[in-house]
């Protein structure tokens, strides 16, 4: 039975792995969030602290992931419990606060599975700003929103935690993998069509001029440093017990170092030829409609929802293959992103209570659909906002800092030096200790000390409700879920 229920908690292939891996951390991020900020943080002077960011944090701390699933074979809970039993609060800390962020995720890749739809036809009208509002969103920050709910949206979160339970609950192999195998080359060959596409656009070349004018000064300035570090954490899922998770499916005598090697030059390279195509788009639009660029350029839904329907208005009938090209594009980014966040959670409750993976990914998509239906009210853009910049900036970013000094300083990393070792062609040295256990802590430390100040010196009445119930989900369900007592025997294990 042990050895059945172990092959079904494993990878058919070391591909199944490495696409999987990619599909977590190519995201919605990759294409609204990095191109924002390559421009915004000195555009080709940025390369700078971006590459040296990916060089001692990126790589390092995915190492860190990779190699405590792969030795401790289990979720971040059952982990971090089997280093200290007293530090299960923190082992189910993180993977609460990652499907938390689930929860508001599956809602913007619902709205991009809409605007595939609304893509076949322009169905955001003349004014897509008006349209995505004011028409769909119903958007209004008054807790009168809340006693509405927009049909269309609910029914896009039904669709989205239905395709996620459809492929989660299954064996990693025969869901996860083969949708992997699958979702991601086929994102990667959709991007690719949208990029050579709007590189032959009139206007393109002011785009990618604007993109990458580099502008040197901008490297003394601190924040600039620290928005590249903070784009590499985002960016590949660090500290979300992601990597740690799905490292924990692979069979033994699997290489570890270099796969985290293709996973950080493929995640790298997506983005940055996702910013290829968001650049020439914008490049266009300025050209045709006389409006500088640096007016146009916006981050976040306002730059998948805005501004690519409007220059898809002006692009003819070329639009009609474009615009479902990207947002089918985006949607399949979201849907691997959600399959990935799921994880963390599902396998920490298989552990711990024993019970199969099917019943764990059920009870998940049942809790999360329904809380996230309240992304579907006219309040839910307003609570989204806040929701995302208070876990993302504050929640998680603790939790990494967490992450780091338990296996650091407590469990000790140089144990896993020898792992990576064994099986790699890239081998890793003391320096990756020193890493772990000084350098991440304080640049974590940093950046999480400029979200606080963001989330303490903004909000009116409703948005400090928000953060404080969002805090007491955090504090108090950990606690709930570490105290209900083990039924699993096998939750404690001796370390190999």
């Amino acid at each position: 039975m042990n050895k059945t229920k172990h092959k079904e908690n494993q990878w058919g292939s070391k591909l199944s792995f490495l696409l999987a891996m990619i599909g977590s951390a190519v995201g919605l991020g990759n294409i609204w969030r990095y191109p924002y900020v390559l421009y915004s943080s000195g555009g080709g002077a940025f390369y700078i602290p971006y590459l040296i960011a990916i060089l001692v944090m990126g790589i390092p701390f995915l190492l860190l992931e990779y190699g405590a699933g792969y030795k401790f074979k289990s979720s971040i809970t059952k982990t971090i419990y089997n280093i200290k039993p007293k530090l299960e609060y923190i082992g189910w800390l993180i993977p609460v606060i990652v499907f938390l962020i689930l929860i508001y995720y599956s809602s913007i890749v619902g709205l991009n599975g809409i605007y595939f739809v609304l893509s076949l036809f322009k169905g955001w009208g003349a004014n897509p700003n008006d349209f995505y509002s004011s028409t769909l969103l119903q958007s209004t920050s008054s807790l009168s929103g809340l006693t509405y709910i927009v049909p269309v949206l609910a029914i896009s979160i039904l669709i989205v935690w239905g395709l996620m339970w459809f492929i989660a609950h299954r064996d990693v192999e025969k869901g996860l993998g083969k949708a992997s195998s699958i979702l991601v080359p086929l994102l990667f060959i959709m991007m690719v069509i949208v990029v050579i596409f709007s590189l032959t656009l009139p206007g393109a070349v002011i785009g990618l001029k604007t993109l990458f004018n580099p502008n040197w000064s901008l490297l003394l300035n601190i924040n600039i440093w620290l928005a590249a570090f903070g784009q590499v954490l985002f960016s590949l899922s660090l500290g979300m017990s992601i990597a740690l998770t799905f490292a924990s499916y692979l069979p033994d005598n699997s290489g570890l170092s270099d796969n985290v090697l293709w996973v950080v030059l493929a995640n790298c390279g997506f983005e940055n030829f996702a910013a290829l195509g968001v650049f020439s788009i914008l490049g266009y639009m300025s050209l045709n409609s006389g409006t500088p660029i640096n007016q146009l350029i916006t981050q976040g839904t306002g730059l998948i929802f805005i501004a690519y329907p409007t220059v898809f208005n002006i692009l003819g009938n070329w639009a009609y293959i474009l615009g479902p090209l990207f947002f089918l594009c985006t949607f399949f980014a979201g849907i691997t992103s959600t399959l990935a966040l799921i994880e963390p959670a599902s396998l920490s409750i298989q552990n711990k209570f024993k019970i199969s993976r099917e019943k764990a990914a059920s009870i998940l998509c049942i809790i999360g659909c329904i809380c996230a239906l309240i992304f579907s009210t006219g309040m839910g853009s307003y609570i989204l906002d806040i929701t995302d910049s208070f876990l993302n900036n504050f929640a998680l970013l603790f939790g990494i800092l967490l992450e780091c000094l338990i296996f650091g300083w407590i469990y000790g990393v140089d144990k896993l030096i020898p792992i990576f070792n064994e099986k790699s062609k890239f081998q890793i040295g003391n320096w990756w200790e020193k890493i772990i256990k000084y350098f991440l802590p304080f640049v974590i430390i940093f950046i999480w000390i400029g979200g606080i100040g963001e989330i303490l010196t903004y909000g009116n009445f409703i948005s400090i409700g928000i953060k404080l119930i969002l805090s007491g989900i955090i504090i108090i369900l950990p606690m709930i879920l570490t105290v209900m007592p083990i039924k699993n025997k096998n939750f404690k294990i001796s370390e190999k």
